[in-house]
């Protein structure tokens, strides 16, 4: 564990140590049942569609020994159980209820295609399956899947619907296995259905441990709620939200659709403090309530960009956050008046767009990792924030860069308690990234500076390499259009510019914004956008500007976590 420090968000633990757990790391079931004990009445879950359900820790604690209780009727220990619904109270109680019974959980994406989450049932020889009701109609229709035990997670299914038929039994059975730290707790399936399917195992210790270490790069308290719209079965919003919520004792808001106006009633109604959201979310938020601004009077807007860097550059020089108060009613607009803190991940951000919520008073924080370490590695400090990096890695990890190249950047290694145990019956594709001494590949590839301050330029097996021999990242250039409201989504891959010589040019997908487009016609709209590739050109190096655009009709398709499916668009627009 780090040494102590001004702020320690694990010296509480000491406190319960040999008590509630033993090692170093409490288990996941340990470290719920001491937020129950310090907190047994402070709000735990919480959702509003399709009724307004809500738990305090004690309630909570209740539902899940009830739950694990029935699990233990007709589970196994240490059996992989699946998890298949929307971001919901119920889902997150199934999940604990499922290590309280001393199960494995297996989250799955419940937007993927049937046949696809019926492959990952059969890979992971799952018997046991919580799910939404329909999920539960349409799964397990494969000859070879045997779904012993189905349990719904809504309730127009009455007969299968979690919190129907349960025991009044206030202490977990006796026979129910008890995990310790090392033991298996989740595996979770990465973006991708072809080929053998990546299981990335996760222990107790990999989980908790990132939990409360992560902490240490940003402190989080009890009166916080989080909110999780992201899908929940992703790594990114089971630890960073939910359990991160759990660890400390705050609530967490539970959204199903990621609409913008169900959105901002959510975080509204719900008093949310702690946004987790995808680039994708940030820029639409940013981008309409500039718009807004700029439509009701441009010398208002230019006004309030004026006022916003005075604010941007108080708060860094001198720490002081005078944007909150300023921009208030602004932040009323898009519901972020009562919101301390705004996390980004799941893939680059501009640091435009940083930049400006820190200007509007919002703690706004990039981070950095990966569902292979369980997953954050890197955060940026609230108060010593870099809008171009992803931030400081957490205390205890180690990371290293391999290969740099004269700028400095390479692939990226990182070691540590975060790091998973491996893929899932995939011995192969473990070996491939993870090394007898516990060093994990990331496949990412930057550089750090003399601070300790983690660039990232983009994946290593993306890089287009050009004409003149030149390594080009598809997310360096993707990342001018992210607030270009006339583009929804652009995917930059490579084109075969001299087979003989095996270099590469560059192309530009695009999908236009499909109201923009409906607005101006198809004529003026590809006008346009050629007129913002050549202005983006402008500002990028020779080698690195974009040479072909294709324009299509339909979206490109993208992971729940709305990452374009890269490899999946080059097939299909060869």
């Amino acid at each position: 564990m780090p040494k102590e420090t001004k702020h320690n968000p694990i010296a509480f633990l000491e406190d319960y140590k040999g008590k509630e757990f033993n090692g170093n790391w409490p288990t996941l079931v340990e470290m719920f049942n001491i937020s129950v004990i310090r907190y047994p009445d402070r709000l735990c879950f919480r959702q509003f569609v399709p009724n307004d359900l809500q738990f305090t820790y004690a309630q909570a604690k209740e539902k899940i020994i009830s739950v694990a209780n029935n699990i233990l009727t007709f589970a196994e220990p240490k059996e992989k159980i699946g998890l298949c619904g929307k971001n919901s109270v119920e889902w997150a109680i199934s999940y604990l209820a499922i290590l309280y019974a001393g199960c494995i959980v297996v989250p799955l994406d419940a937007n993927l295609k049937d046949h696809e989450i019926d492959k990952l049932i059969k890979f992971a020889d799952i018997k046991i399956l919580f799910a939404d009701s329909m999920k539960l109609k349409d799964l397990g229709k494969d000859p070879e899947i045997n779904i012993t035990n189905k349990i719904s997670l809504e309730e127009d299914n009455q007969e299968l619907y979690l919190f129907n038929n349960l025991s009044k039994a206030k202490k977990l059975k006796k026979e129910a296995y008890k995990a310790v730290s090392s033991d298996l707790a989740a595996i979770l399936f990465t973006s991708g259905t072809t080929g053998t399917p990546k299981g990335v195992m996760l222990t107790h210790e990999n989980l908790v441990s990132d939990c409360y270490l992560a902490q240490f790069n940003m402190e989080i308290f009890p009166s916080d709620v989080f909110y999780a719209i992201l899908p929940i079965h992703h790594a990114y919003t089971m630890l960073a939200v939910f359990i991160e919520s759990i660890s400390v004792g705050a609530s967490v808001v539970f959204g199903k659709r990621l609409i913008i106006s169900q959105v901002l009633k959510e975080l509204k109604v719900g008093k949310v403090t702690m946004f987790l959201g995808v680039p994708m979310l940030f820029n639409k938020l940013l981008a309409g309530l500039l718009t807004g601004v700029k439509k009701k009077s441009i010398v208002l807007y230019g006004l309030i960009r004026f006022m916003m860097s005075i604010s941007g550059l108080i708060k860094k020089i001198f720490k002081k956050n005078v944007g909150h108060k300023m921009f208030k009613f602004l932040l009323k607009q898009i519901s972020l008046d009562t919101n301390r803190i705004c996390i980004c991940g799941g893939g680059p951000l501009p640091s435009s767009t940083f930049k400006m919520f820190n200007q509007l008073g919002i703690d706004f924080v990039q981070g950095y990792g990966l569902t292979e370490t369980s997953p954050i590695t890197h955060l940026n400090p609230t108060e010593a924030y870099i809008e171009s990096s992803v931030g400081k890695i957490i205390p205890t990890l180690e990371q290293k860069i391999v290969d740099p190249d004269k700028d400095g950047n390479g692939v990226l290694f990182i070691k540590g308690s975060v790091v998973m145990k491996g893929y899932y019956n995939n011995e192969e594709a473990t070996n491939e990234v993870l090394d007898k001494d516990g060093w994990l590949n990331t496949g990412d590839v930057g550089h750090i500076d003399s601070k300790g301050y983690l660039y990232l330029t983009g994946r290593a097996k993306n890089i287009i390499v050009t004409e003149g021999g030149k390594n080009v990242f598809p997310e360096e250039i993707e990342d001018h259009f992210q607030l270009y409201n006339e583009i929804d989504q652009i995917c930059i891959v490579p084109f075969i510019k001299d087979a003989a010589k095996k270099s590469e040019g560059i192309k530009a997908l695009i999908f236009p914004n499909q109201d923009w487009l409906k607005e101006v016609g198809k004529e003026k709209a590809e006008k346009q956008i050629n007129e913002i590739i050549d202005e983006v050109n402008k500002e990028t190096l020779p080698y690195k500007r974009i040479e072909k655009i294709f324009i299509t009709d339909e979206a490109l398709p993208t992971t729940s976590t709305k990452k374009i499916k890269r490899f999946e668009v080059a097939k299909l627009y060869k």
